[in-house]
């Protein structure tokens, strides 16, 4: 039973997962935010609240659905499951944090009207929402297919798998440099990036904003919007920061579903978190530093795999110790407030 996956046991869970995201979707944007404006502390701190708790509440029904006859046994898949889930959803809400420090630079740079920020994360969010499922679904399948035989290393029979001891020694690496660079991208030309080249390279670009509009016609030619830019550059930003992120996830379960599930209601609370606490950036200047602790951690995590199992609660604990610990140093510790402007303001 403990290897069974959500998708076997409650398959309708899936359409469950999808029309909620769906819907929840249409209500942010079709509804609550129609019209573009600049999102209040208290607008973004509601909409924390509605998001944390969705995913909190579907952490119970990946209880529930495994606990299907309340045996000790099911019980003890029960929470080996649940803990993946908090687990998975919590790593990534935290490496996802640090997307909040470059989107702040990125708004900066392109100097985008606090009241567009809201549209461009939305479509951020849907580029996310396709892009992870291709990585988590892919990677799980590779995975799968990349254990080598059982063979005896260190008086221990072990299968080691090799995507996963690359992806180990990825994140460690990952996670050294991190704290090497301090989480300072500061000088990034992001009119250079991926993103914006692969817009500038369809459409000619206007050198003013247009509203929240995308596109702009200008002596009869349609052209994109430098908003439109600035959401090509966000949409990379996202796909390099999963290159760290998704391979963590993968050292704490194999279940697709459960993988993606936390990782997307990790990434929709990541707006109104922004919105939340952009103004406060500076009193969480030692969390790069944190998330290079636990992309070390998880990235070691991979490597003894083989040898050593660290249970999901375990993990659990030490990213949320790690996070802790890191806001609170924070907090003791704060940037001085005119280094904090002068690098917003580079």
């Amino acid at each position: 039973m403990e290897h069974q996956s959500i998708l076997e046991l409650h398959p309708g869970l899936v359409w469950g997962f999808a029309v909620t995201v769906v819907i929840m979707l249409l209500l942010d944007l079709g509804v609550f935010n129609k019209k573009s404006h600049e999102v209040s502390s208290k607008e973004a701190t509601i909409w924390s609240i509605v998001w944390i708790s969705l995913s909190m509440i579907f952490s119970g029904v990946v209880y529930w659905v495994f606990n299907t006859d309340g045996s000790p046994e099911s019980h003890a898949v029960a929470v080996e499951k649940f803990t993946q889930y908090q687990a998975a959803y919590w790593i990534e809400k935290a490496l996802s944090v640090d997307n909040l420090f470059v989107f702040i630079l990125v708004f900066g740079f392109f100097k985008v009207p606090k009241y567009l920020h809201h549209k461009v994360l939305f479509w951020g969010i849907i580029g996310a929402l396709i892009f992870r499922a291709i990585f988590i679904f892919a990677g799980v399948g590779l995975i799968n297919l990349t254990y080598l035989p059982e063979m005896n290393i260190f008086g221990k029979a072990v299968q080691i798998n090799v995507v996963m001891a690359l992806f180990g020694l990825f994140l460690v690496y990952a996670g050294i440099k991190s704290w090497g660079d301090g989480g300072d991208d500061d000088d990034e030309d992001y009119s250079n990036t991926a993103g914006a080249r692969l817009i500038k390279s369809f459409w000619k670009v206007s050198d003013n904003y247009d509203g929240d509009k995308f596109f702009t016609i200008q002596n009869g030619i349609k052209m994109a919007t430098p908003l439109l830019v600035v959401v090509g550059v966000i949409e990379f930003t996202d796909v390099l920061f999963a290159v760290d992120s998704i391979p963590a996830i993968f050292a704490i379960s194999n279940d697709p579903f459960i993988l993606y599930t936390s990782n997307i209601f990790a990434i929709l609370g990541l707006r109104s978190l922004y919105f939340l606490l952009a103004n406060f950036i500076h009193m969480f200047s030692k969390l790069p530093y944190g998330l290079a602790i636990i992309l070390s951690f998880i990235g070691v995590k991979m490597l003894i795999a083989p040898w050593i199992h660290i249970p999901s609660p375990v993990s659990l604990g030490i990213v949320g110790g790690v996070l802790v610990l890191s806001v609170l140093i924070s907090i003791m510790f704060p940037e001085k407030e005119d280094e904090e402007k002068e690098k917003l303001e580079k």
